[in-house]
C-alpha cells in the first residue's frame, strides 16, 4: 500500500478542513501544515496574500510535518489567490522540489484559476502532476466536497498503488 501524504496551507482554514477530511477518508494519510511566518491579518494581510501572488512571491514559511521525500506521493492542498497559486504553496514547492515524489494538486477557490496552479506547480517540480482536482470554497465549507475528495483519493490511491505491486512471492503461501 502506497503511503501518501497530504499538504496544507490555509489563510481562512477551508483548505485545512478539506486536507483534513482526505486523510480521515483515506487510511494512512498524513497531513502536513504550511504556515506562514509572519501571520497575517484582516485587509492588510489579504492584499499581501494578493500581491504575492501576482508578482508570484515566495513569502518565509513553516513547515509542520513528515519529510515528504519519505512517502509515494504528495496531495498540495492550496487556495487560488488573484487566479494563482498562493505565495506559501509556492514557497513549499520551490524549496522542496527536489524532495517531492509524485505530486497531486487540490486547489480550492472561489471561481476560478485552479489550471494556472496545476501549470506552476508542474513548472516548478519540472514534471506533471500524477493526478488533479479543484474545489470551490462553498463546497468545503458546505461538506458537497465529501463525495470529490473521496474519490480523488480513491484515484490516487490506485494510481500509486498500481505503481507499486506487491510481489508474486509475498502472496504466495510458503512451502510446508
Amino acid at each position: 500500500m502506497s503511503r501518501i501524504l497530504v499538504v496544507s496551507f490555509s489563510w481562512t482554514g477551508t483548505c485545512t478542513r478539506l486536507a483534513k477530511l482526505m486523510c480521515s477518508q483515506q487510511p494512512g494519510w498524513q497531513l502536513g501544515e504550511i504556515r506562514l511566518e509572519k501571520p497575517r491579518k484582516g485587509q492588510a494581510g489579504y492584499w499581501r496574500c494578493v500581491l504575492d501572488s501576482v508578482l508570484r512571491l515566495r513569502p518565509a514559511i513553516r513547515y509542520e510535518g513528515p519529510f515528504p521525500r519519505d512517502f509515494d506521493a504528495v496531495v498540495l492542498v492550496s487556495p487560488i489567490w488573484a487566479f494563482s497559486l498562493a505565495g506559501p504553496m509556492r514557497s513549499f514547492v520551490h524549496t522542496r522540489r527536489e524532495h517531492l515524489p509524485d505530486v497531486a494538486v487540490i486547489s480550492v477557490m472561489g471561481g476560478a484559476g485552479a489550471a494556472n496552479a496545476v501549470r506552476e506547480v508542474e513548472r516548478i517540480i519540472g514534471r506533471p502532476s500524477a493526478l488533479h482536482a479543484a474545489f470551490t470554497m462553498q463546497d468545503v465549507e458546505s461538506g458537497h466536497a465529501g463525495i470529490g475528495s473521496r474519490r480523488f483519493g480513491d484515484a490516487l490511491r490506485e494510481l500509486e498503488d498500481s505503481k507499486h505491486p506487491e510481489s508474486f512471492a509475498a502472496l504466495s503461501p510458503r512451502p510446508a
